[in-house]
């Protein structure tokens, strides 16, 4: 079969690892929630020109992200005069990298009042980003093991001002991001349908528009799914919203005797424990909200 992963359209986010200025505006809105005037119990208890350094300590198993946006994190506070001096990230893992509970993330050096008064912003977008990691890495695995080349998708159903430290978190846990914001792709959903007259009409108009950008198409049963496999330009994607696996499998012979090309995903109501029957159902993607929606963040500490 076909490795869904390569045949999806994806902004690649993949290549952007190392450059903090992506999350400098992350960086700064963190601060000044947290920082304020500082840290009165810092400031009282931390004499001024004390030196040292912190662990950032795993203490769960899990997948790392957003080490980048820790680095923006200091970039931002070593311009606050509250916080002393400069505060450098050393000997960080990779975006990626699998841990274990008590493996070091990384480790900070400088002034102790820095390091205590960033601790809280360091730890909320690492342990967050690493918590989406994770989870990402939970549903591929779970996918991987039913069949191979089938992708684990996210969706837009991300915190406001987040989204790229989101999706980024989703490519490090090995899954593939969908579109990023509403120009990168065309998605015919439910409402568009009604909107637009119908599953056929509302896809066409988006045709008419663009013959080039790629277009998935929602539908919520078979009868629909028959509609668009049978024009004589189909959408590249369709999405089988709320399909139990009985009625996917279905989905799946239907695509291949009317039109193989077609790449069906799933997607409403996926758990974790039935990851692996949608996968070996047929389906090329499996689109999953949770990733980013309903996130633990990864338990992550900083130890002195």
């Amino acid at each position: 079969m076909s490795d869904a992963r390569a045949l999806l359209p994806t902004t690649d986010l993949g290549t952007l690892d190392g450059d903090p200025s992506l999350f400098s505006s992350l960086a700064w809105a963190a601060l000044q929630e947290d920082i304020a005037a500082g840290d009165a119990t810092t400031l009282a208890t931390v004499p001024r020109d004390l030196q040292g350094s912190a662990r950032l300590i795993a203490r769960v198993p899990g997948v790392i992200s957003g080490t980048d946006a820790v680095r923006a994190v200091l970039d931002a506070g070593a311009s606050n005069p509250v916080l002393g001096g400069r505060v450098e990230l050393q000997d960080a893992l990779a975006n990626g990298a699998r841990v274990a509970p008590g493996d070091v993330v990384g480790v900070l050096e400088g002034p102790v009042r820095a390091i205590l008064q960033l601790e809280r912003s360091v730890l909320n977008v690492l342990s967050h980003a690493s918590g989406v990691a994770t989870h990402t890495a939970a549903w591929v695995d779970a996918v991987a093991a039913a069949r191979d080349g089938v992708a684990v998708r996210d969706s837009r159903k991300t915190l406001p001002g987040l989204r790229l430290l989101q999706k980024r978190a989703v490519v490090h846990g090995g899954g593939t991001p969908h579109r990023y914001n509403l120009s990168d792709q065309a998605m015919v959903k439910d409402n568009h349908v009604v909107a637009g007259g119908g599953v056929v009409a509302a896809y066409q108009a988006v045709r008419a528009e663009d013959t080039a950008l790629w277009c998935e198409v929602e539908v919520d049963d078979l009868e629909q799914l028959r509609e668009v496999l049978g024009l004589d330009l189909p959408p590249q994607q369709v999405l089988l919203d709320n399909f139990d696996v009985p009625t996917t499998l279905s989905a799946v012979r239907l695509r291949d005797e009317i039109a193989p090309g077609v790449l069906l995903e799933s997607s409403g109501g996926l758990t974790l424990d039935r990851a692996g029957d949608y996968a070996a159902a047929g389906v090329d993607s499996l689109a999953v909200g949770a990733l980013t929606h309903s996130v633990t963040a990864l338990d992550i500490g900083l130890d002195l």
